[in-house]
């Protein structure tokens, strides 16, 4: 280690971290197969990678608050996790497939930006591990530990070292699923939802990209075998950006479907935020619109509630295939909300973030209201018409004690849970 390196060690060190907090230099891994996939050879595996993989501009330092950490296969972080693959990337951080050579285990790695963009996801891990009881449907960091950036003595970047954990909630993997296994899904997502509620804890972000099914240990494999399960990594040199040292661009692994695992797991709590904490310490951002709540797109603030409603999102795309509500509609999704819910709350009227938004939503009339007796449970028949009509009514009573404009009517986790209609459904699918 360099002496900048230990001074940086030090003064970073000395600010409010987990205990298990450290920072070291990357290196390049000895005496180990360095077998670590292959480099694209033409312009198709070029553009396969592109597509699939972080845009190289996130690693463009000019006009960019959150430079990515490039990363190459093979490289060891903090002198034990050895880096093997690829798992994918979000606006804020890369996530790669590590061996922990000190454990012997395979783990994730989420390599966030630079910025202070991770700051408010440690500090809520930090919390909910502190106090939430039951984190067996939550994905937390299991240590932590500092990159320095350079030559630099005042930036890094955070690493958070997860549970490997499978892919999240998509279309292809939804029509291969059985609904008992779906039903099974929703009931665990929600436990994970009431164990945070519990203790004031708001996630702000649910969405399909941070609910995930488990995966089978890979103990045992070597490295050759992790890439026949997985597919090897095709990889490529990070393309017009001058770098301060190597990375790669990288296509994610491929889990198996005979992989995956009946558990299922919340996590990416990058915007999340306590229900106490001062307004100017809750970070901005919304989850995508299809997931965001009507009373959040009017400018309320978070609260459970708007968690709850995502939730229901979910519940009916593990349910329906796809989100009940649809953002491309004409008018976008505040359209789509009153299409299949009827006008939204007269006082509400002007507060809307999406210009497009017109005054006659929220104009109410009998005729108007009566609009969410047909077209939600229209959906439901189009989507499921394999299930008899006393299912498809269980299924819209659900949604319709969630899917309700103002916050304070919204059944809570812990009701939800506990609701005839929702146990009903579960006890059907054996959940």
């Amino acid at each position: 280690m360099t002496r900048e390196t230990k001074s940086l060690s030090i003064n970073l060190l000395r600010m409010q971290e987990p205990e298990s907090a450290t920072l070291i230099c990357s290196q390049h891994p000895q005496d180990y197969d360095m077998d670590f996939g292959d480099f694209v050879s033409n312009e198709d595996e070029e553009i396969d990678v592109e597509e699939l993989a972080e845009p190289w501009s996130n690693y463009a330092s000019e006009d960019n608050t959150r430079v990515f950490y490039p990363i190459q296969l093979g490289e060891l972080l903090n002198e034990r996790y050895l880096i093997e693959h690829k798992l994918g990337y979000g606006g804020f951080s890369t996530v790669w497939m590590a061996h922990d050579l000190q454990e012997r285990t395979d783990v994730a790695l989420k390599v966030m930006s630079q910025g202070g963009w991770d700051e408010n996801e440690t500090r809520i891990q930090a919390e909910i591990k502190r106090r939430v009881q039951d984190k067996s449907h939550l994905a937390v960091y299991l240590n932590t530990f500092l990159l320095p950036c350079g030559s630099k003595n005042d930036t890094y970047h955070r690493v958070l070292v997860l549970p490997l954990i499978g892919p999240c909630i998509s279309w292809h993997i939804l029509t291969k699923s059985s609904m008992a296994a779906r039903m099974s899904a929703a009931q665990q997502l929600l436990k994970a939802l009431e164990s945070l509620h519990k203790v004031g804890i708001v996630h702000r972000d649910l969405n399909d990209k941070n609910c995930m099914w488990g995966v089978s240990s890979l103990q045992g494999l070597d490295r050759a075998a992790k890439y026949q399960t997985l597919g090897r990594p095709l990889k490529q040199t990070i393309p017009f950006v001058e770098l301060w040292k190597p990375g790669e661009l990288v296509r994610p692994a491929m889990i198996p479907d005979e992989l995956r695992t009946a558990d299922f797991f919340l996590g990416d709590f990058g915007l999340a935020t306590k229900l106490d904490e001062p307004t100017f310490q809750v970070p901005r951002g919304y989850p995508p619109a299809v997931y965001c709540s009507p009373d959040r797109l009017h400018g309320q603030g978070p609260s459970l509630a708007c968690d709850m409603w995502s939730y229901m999102v979910l519940f009916a795309q593990l349910y329906l295939d796809f989100p009940p509500f649809y953002a491309g509609s004409d008018g976008g999704i505040i359209a789509d909300f009153f299409k299949v819910l009827g006008p939204l709350p007269g006082s509400w009227k002007g507060l809307c973030k999406y210009p497009e938004c017109q005054d006659s939503w929220y104009e109410q009339s009998e005729e108007l209201n009566s609009i969410q007796n047909g077209e939600l449970k229209a959906r439901i028949a189009l989507r499921r018409p394999d299930v008899d009509q006393g299912e498809r009514d269980l299924v819209e009573s659900i949604m319709l004690k969630v899917f309700v404009y103002s916050p304070e009517r919204r059944l809570s986790a812990i009701q939800l849970l506990q609701d005839n209609d929702f146990r009903a459904l579960m006890d059907k699918y054996g959940c």
